[in-house]
């Protein structure tokens, strides 16, 4: 283990990253430089961890942040951690749907999940593993934890990807796009242009629907495109960043209001799955689920993105481990 120890006079926050690879580091690394707490960084693989923990600590002193960060293959490391982000399994290659991947990154998060809450049984925890609304279904089954404290990540990374093609068609400020998406996280994920605007514009009275269906659909295949280009991985600059804000809401208690993947309770009509919904993330963890009036074709969309979620679902069931 190495591990770079600051010494302190009041308690920090503590943030264990599961996974170490571009999706796992890239979080850690943004997660110090906004000094959201100590950093473990943990990994089945030998000294990658280390190494990268290393590297981050490092960096401090030129981007100017002082965080503990460790580097470990051992959960007793990670005990007593007030945040967890699992990020562990394998990625994506060209050809793969997120579906593909379900097999194999359940028995990674049933694992993982199961070591977490050994050593940290009061945390929340944040799943980044794809296919996400599979893969937070199968934490939250695992840990037991109430809904409050077991969240996806996939809205803000997919409302992000639609601002930024939205700004880009425009030519405008990225700081002046918003944009919502809801449902699952993939091909039958719903974007909201009536809900997305421009310095309070709706997006639907700056261009013509043509342009809005190709961000709509752009958006919806955010990372697929991403996958074809690489070749031989997937995103994780801005799957890093959308969990991060997350995580950032929840450690300081920002009441901040994001796109998450939420287990609903009749929200929507949803009852008992996981779906991209706007939520309020503060200090512990999911504080409440907005509802917003959906037109019928909204509706239309939201319940075909949830088919495929509980098909997921199905599928993990039918593993076995709960």
């Amino acid at each position: 283990m190495i591990e770079s120890t600051i010494p302190s006079s009041f308690p920090r926050r503590k943030l264990t990253v599961v996974g170490s690879g571009n999706v796992g580091a890239t979080a850690a690394f943004l997660a110090a430089q906004k000094e959201l707490g100590d950093i473990v960084l943990l990994d089945v693989m030998d000294g990658i961890p280390q190494g990268k923990a290393l590297d981050m600590f490092e960096a401090s002193p030129i981007q100017g942040y002082d965080v503990a960060v460790t580097g470990t293959q051992d959960y007793a490391d990670t005990a007593n951690s007030d945040l967890v982000i699992i990020t562990a399994g394998i990625a994506r290659k060209p050809g793969m749907s997120r579906d593909d991947l379900l097999a194999t990154n359940v028995n990674i998060v049933v694992e993982v999940t199961r070591s977490i809450v050994h050593h940290s049984p009061n945390c929340i925890i944040l799943v980044v593993t794809n296919p996400l609304d599979a893969m937070v279904y199968t934490a939250k089954r695992v840990s037991g934890f109430p809904r409050e404290r077991v969240l996806g990540m996939a809205g803000v990374l997919d409302a992000a990807r639609m601002r930024s093609f939205i700004a880009q068609r425009l030519n405008v400020s990225i700081g002046v796009v918003s944009a919502l998406v809801l449902g699952g996280h993939g091909d039958t994920m719903v974007p909201l242009p009536r809900y997305s605007t421009v310095a309070g514009v709706p997006i639907t009275q700056l261009m013509d629907e043509a342009a809005i269906t190709e961000i709509c659909q752009r958006t919806a295949d955010g990372g697929a495109e991403i996958v074809k280009l690489l070749k031989t991985g997937s995103a994780f600059y801005a799957p890093g960043a959308a969990v991060v804000e997350m995580a950032e809401a929840i450690l300081r208690d920002k009441h901040s209001v994001l796109p998450c993947a939420a287990l609903l309770q009749g929200e929507y009509g949803v009852d008992g799955f996981y779906m991209g919904v706007p939520c309020k993330l503060g200090g512990r963890g999911l504080e409440s689920v907005l509802e917003l009036d959906l037109q019928p074709n909204e509706t239309a969309a939201l319940k075909c993105s949830l088919e495929s979620v509980q098909a997921l679902v199905a599928q993990v069931d039918a593993l076995g481990h709960f």
